[in-house]
Parts: C-alpha cells; structure tokens; sequence
C-alpha cells in the first residue's frame, strides 16, 4: 500500500515543500541568531510533527474529510467562542489557549475547517441558488465574528476573502459579487466604527508612516528600512544590521521577511517569491485535474488562503498595506500557523493521489470522490 502511494505522489509539490523548508528555517535562523535561539529549535519540531502529519494525512480519503467537515467546523467554533474566557494574553490580544504542552491558537485551525466545510457545502448543492450562498456568509460569519473580538483583524479579513473567492469558484455569479462591493463602502463604515484605537492607528499610520515614526510607524519604517538595504545580493548571511542590533519588531513573526530582504537582497526575494508562485500554481493544475467538485473546491479554497498570507504579509512590510497580524507562509515562526499549513498541503497531495485513480472522463461523478 505504502508503495502504491508512493508511485502516485505529487513530487513537484512535495519538492516545492522541502524548498519551503529549507528557506523558511535558514531565514528563521537568521532571525533569531543574535537573539533568543531556542525559537530556531522549537520550529523544527514544529517541521517534524507537521511532516509526519503530512504524511498521515495522504493516507485520509477524501470522503472521510467531507464526512469530517462539520464536526471539524464546530469544534473549531467552540474553541473560538473559549477563547475571550480562558484564552491566554499575549501581546495585548486573547488569541490562544493554554493545551499545556503549547500555545494553540484556534483561529488558524478555524481558517481550514471553514474552507473544508465551505467546499463540502457547496459540493452537494448548487452554488448560483441565493439560500445555499446565505448559509455560507452565515458560516464565515460567525467565526469571522469571534475572530474580530479576539481582536485580529488580519485573520478576520483574510478569512472573509478566502470565503468569498470560494464562492465565487463555486460559480457565484460575478455580477452578484459586484453588487455586493457596491456595498463595501457602508461596510467600510460600520467596520472602522468598530475598530479599536489602535486598529485605527495603524491605517492611519500605513497612510503616513512619518506621522509617528517612534510609535506605530516605527514597525513599518524599520522594515523599509531593512529592505532598501538589501540591495540585489544582501549584505550577506547574518550580516544584517538591522535584525542583528533589534531594530526590527517582530523579526522572527510577521517582519521575517524583511530579515531575508536585507541579508539576501532581491536575489534571496526573487528565490522565495518564485517558490510561492510555484506552490500556486501546482495547487491549482492538482485542483484542475481533481477527481471531484469537492476536491477541486477544497485545492482553490487552499489556494486563495496561500495567496492572500503571501499577498498581505508582504504588502504590510514594505509599507504597503496597513499592519495586520498575518504570518510569511512557511517561514515566519509559529506552531499553530505552521501546522495547519503543512497539513492543508496535505490534503492537497490527497487530492493528487485520488486524482490519479480516475481516468479523465471519470472524474467529477460524484460530489465527494
């Protein structure tokens, strides 16, 4: 069995993870060299658990995760919803509950799930049908609602984006998703009211970073700083100035990217960005050739959430978008986020796999499989 599913494997994606691999922990341990270094250890066990789940997960059909789909969306929920009561505080927000052994953060589990129950929901209905797209808003909603209170704006945003491209590739209407943006600048209205002072610093601040260059510009000008160093090649491997001194917030986490700017140049940007589009588009040729319209939904679903981590860490330290809490995929440093990433490539390969057990006019038969 193990070598019959080694013999359908989707290697272009699987070397495409290990190149992540090798980037994200060389560029980590950059980060963390002048620093605390236990961090550097703590994520490649991180790489190690998320692997062997990897591995477990290529092993999962993919009518069990459909039939998983609502019992992982609730639970993901509940989690959610325990968190403002015995979530844990750090850095001002109650994001994570305490499991004992680590820190979990059930926002990042709840950005899967609600793409798994999303692409189950619309696989056994019919998409364009206005009460089946109502019961999807619903079901971003509510999470994207106990999300905004935690408060983590970034996730909250990218979780309705993810939301809306599914639908959209469900085969919602465009014209409907247009309307639907008409609308946006009431919803901007309402949603800037809501802000906490600091949410609303922060925009201002990405609309003039000078206007409070100690305070809540400070994020942004350091890191511009740190890229526009860089150069073509970098100032070379642990040569950075500004990572090495701590000029740099959040060196290890949302601002890594700007570590690997400096010491690696638009050389070591262009090798991480090319290994992006390459992750992209292979999720998207597996999502073509999926077996199924659940499948297919769940690679887009995967997809769409890749991008937009990419889209907005990147736009948010070179300045331009507004500072969010948004992790560089596979390469900033956290358990939770990690994880959940490495095992939603997971059900990618899942897909390969079942796909390569269909002929091309077997496919999309049947919903699920």
């Amino acid at each position: 069995m193990i070598f019959s599913l080694l013999r359908r494997l989707d290697y272009p994606l699987l070397l495409i993870l290990l190149a992540l691999f090798g980037v994200g922990l060389t560029t980590l341990y950059a980060a963390v060299y002048h620093g605390d270094f236990a961090i550097w250890y703590k994520q490649l066990v991180f790489w190690s658990v998320g692997l062997l789940a990897f591995s477990f997960v290529c092993f999962i059909p993919l009518r069990v995760l459909g039939l998983l789909a609502w019992p992982t969306y609730l639970v993901s929920v509940l989690c959610l919803a325990l968190v403002p009561v015995i979530g844990d505080v750090h850095m001002g927000a109650r994001r994570w509950l305490d499991l004992g052994v680590v820190n979990f953060q059930p926002s990042e589990l709840m950005k899967w799930s609600l793409i798994l129950m999303l692409s189950f929901w619309f696989a056994t209905r019919e998409a364009v049908q206005w009460q089946n797209v109502f019961m999807a808003v619903v079901l971003a909603g509510i999470p994207a609602g106990l999300i905004a209170i935690q408060p983590d704006l970034g996730t909250t945003l990218v979780l309705l984006m993810a939301a809306a491209a599914l639908v959209v590739a469900a085969g919602f209407q465009w014209r409907w998703l247009l309307a639907a943006f008409g609308a946006s600048p009431v919803v901007l209205f309402g949603l800037w009211q809501t802000m906490h002072d600091y949410q609303k610093q922060r925009v201002l601040t990405f609309i003039d970073p000078q206007s409070d260059p100690l305070g809540s510009g400070y994020h942004v000008i350091q890191s511009s700083i740190a890229i526009g160093s860089g150069g073509l090649f970098g100032k070379g491997f642990l040569q950075g100035t500004q990572g090495r001194l701590h000029f740099l917030p959040e060196q290890h986490t949302d601002f890594i990217f700007a570590i690997l700017a400096e010491e690696g140049g638009l050389i070591a940007i262009s090798i991480l960005l090319l290994l992006y589009w390459a992750l992209l588009w292979r999720i998207l040729v597996i999502a073509s050739q999926a077996s199924s319209r659940f499948s297919g939904l769940l690679c887009i679903g995967i997809a769409s959430i890749f991008m937009l981590y990419i889209f907005v860490n990147i736009g948010m330290v070179s300045g331009l978008l507004p500072v969010v809490g948004v992790p560089l995929p596979f390469v900033s440093y956290g358990g939770s986020a990690l994880l959940t990433m490495i095992v939603a490539l997971g059900i990618v390969m899942r897909v390969a796999i079942e796909s390569r057990d269909h002929l091309p006019w077997q496919r999309h038969g049947s919903p699920l499989a």
